[in-house]
Order: C-alpha cells, then sequence, then structure tokens
C-alpha cells in the first residue's frame, strides 16, 4: 500500500481516439491546455504525445512537440514534463499472404537515435521507453517494435542527457529487459517503472497478474500502474493498494462514466476524490522531483 501517491495525466497517445471523442486534445495549443488544465485539476506529471493537426494522427515531429512544451512551461503552472519515446516503433505487415511489402500507411521505423530526437532538443525531465515488443491491437497485422540493441542504445542516449526513462512494462517479459538494462549499466536509480495493464496482447488488469508483474519489479523500484477503458478509474485504488502510483487521462480511457465523455481535468478530479477517500497524500510536482532526483527544465 502506498500512502504518499502521484498522479500522471496521459494527455492524448496516438490511438484512434479523436474520432469518438471532441473532447481528445489534437493541436499543440489543445494538448498543451489540456496539460496544463490536468495540473491544476492535481496531476504531477504531464505524459505528452503529438498530434499531426491535419489528421488527428499520431506523430513524433520535433516542432510539434517543441510547441507543446514551449507552451507548458511559459504557463504559470509547475509541472513535472514527460514525453514519449515510443513513436518509430510502429510495424503493420500487409494483409494475408503477402506479408510484404508492409503498410506504409501504419509503419513509422526509425532508428532509436532519431526517436529520441524531441528528448534531445527539449530535456524534459521524463521521457518513456517502451520495453519489448507485442502484438498490440486486437486483430490487424500491427506490432509494437522495441528490439533489445535499439532499447539498450536509447536507454544510454537517455541516460547520457540526465533525464529520467518511464520504463513502459506491458508483459512479463518486458521486465526481463528492465533487469537486463540494469545489469548492462544503462539505467540510473531510482528506477522508474510503468505497469500498463489490459492491452490487448499484454498483461491482463486482473489483481493477481498485477501483483505478479509487481513482485517482479526492481527493488525500491518506483512504479505507477493503470489499465484502459473502463478499469482506468478503478485501478486508482488498485494500483495505490498495490504499492503504486496512479496514471489516469484521454490517451487510455475516454469516459468519465458509462456514456459520459471526459475532459483530462475531469479524471484528475476524479482520481484525486478516490485518493483523497482513502486517505492518501497526494505529492506535487516538487515532491516527484524529489523522490525520482529528477533535473528541472525550462
Amino acid at each position: 500500500m502506498n500512502r504518499e501517491v502521484f498522479i500522471t495525466c496521459a494527455v492524448t497517445g496516438a490511438g484512434d481516439t479523436v474520432g469518438k471523442s471532441d473532447k481528445v486534445p489534437v493541436t499543440p495549443k489543445e494538448i498543451a491546455d489540456s496539460a496544463i488544465e490536468a495540473a491544476k485539476a492535481g496531476a504531477a506529471i504531464v505524459h505528452i504525445h503529438v498530434r499531426d493537426p491535419e489528421t488527428g494522427r499520431g506523430s513524433r515531429d520535433p516542432k510539434l512537440f517543441k510547441e507543446v512544451v514551449d507552451r507548458i512551461r511559459s504557463s504559470d503552472v509547475d509541472v513535472v514534463l514527460n514525453l514519449t519515446a515510443g513513436m518509430g516503433g510502429d510495424l503493420v505487415f500487409g494483409e494475408g499472404e503477402q506479408p510484404l511489402p508492409l503498410d506504409e500507411s501504419g509503419t513509422d521505423i526509425a532508428g532509436p537515435l532519431e526517436r529520441l530526437a524531441h528528448v534531445e532538443q527539449l530535456l524534459p525531465e521524463i521521457c518513456t521507453l517502451d520495453c519489448g515488443s507485442m502484438n498490440f491491437a486486437a486483430g490487424g497485422n500491427y506490432i509494437m517494435c522495441n528490439p533489445p540493441a535499439a532499447l539498450n542504445a536509447m536507454a544510454r542516449r537517455v541516460q547520457e542527457l540526465g533525464v529520467r526513462p518511464e520504463l513502459e512494462v506491458f508483459d512479463f517479459g518486458h521486465l526481463v529487459m528492465v533487469h537486463d538494462m540494469i545489469k548492462d549499466g544503462v539505467l540510473d536509480d531510482p528506477i522508474m517503472v510503468q505497469l500498463c495493464m489490459g492491452i490487448p496482447y499484454g498483461a491482463p488488469d486482473d489483481p493477481g497478474t498485477l501483483m505478479a508483474l509487481v513482485n517482479r519489479l526492481p527493488r525500491d523500484a518506483v512504479f505507477s500502474a493503470f489499465s484502459i477503458g473502463r478499469n482506468q478509474l478503478p485501478y486508482v485504488a488498485m494500483a495505490m493498494l498495490a504499492g503504486g502510483n496512479v496514471r489516469v487521462g484521454l490517451e487510455d480511457n475516454i469516459y468519465l462514466d458509462r456514456g459520459v465523455l471526459a475532459t483530462n481535468a475531469q479524471l484528475v478530479e476524479r482520481a484525486v476524490h478516490i485518493l483523497d477517500g482513502m486517505n492518501v497524500k497526494l505529492l506535487g510536482p516538487d515532491a516527484v522531483r524529489e523522490k525520482l532526483k529528477l533535473k528541472k527544465r525550462g
């Protein structure tokens, strides 16, 4: 059980949610404004993806990241910035008996340092590293692709930059990768892990599986846990009871209640309400910086 909890808000993600909710932010201004509102509601960390303003699809354009980061840093709201480095690992095979050539409309494979271009330029306090490859979307031909050599190269560069990696773990094998990177010396303490539960073909979000993952974490790791969809809000309590921290946001769930579309601020407010009811102390940005030994930027 964790009595001192921080909340991360995953603001927009890269998934196909724009057509499902008009509250999902798309433009850099919308993403920054939504992040600031989430911080005002109680999020200590905001996890940032960007989207192509014309299509709404996920992007890794450093100019879009820069606009979002500049807007947040120039605001009067203090919040820890966590930029995704997951883009550039998207592999989509062709249909049926013709897996090659790859589906160019969905495939986006970049080198490990290219995937960190925006991180190197903007130096956030945290960036994410997806710690393995997996079948991701239900059905279809999409694979989230993160080879060990590429992950090691990314981890080493992030270490050189003085940015804290948040290690995204979707299944048990990804924790093997985390332990290997620790042995290779490319991760510094404290180790920061995000347990991503309920994603199709990843670890299911039942309590037994969650605790099995928690029991295999590196010693003294600081971790958060979340689930997607309808179980996002129940996981606010679940993560705290498992000893971790909390993540909510429109990247993972677009509903506040059945049939009621949410904003990021509303999801954070609901998380704060749940944690307040459990007599939990909420950590602000400065306390998170101290806990995670972060280098404040901007």
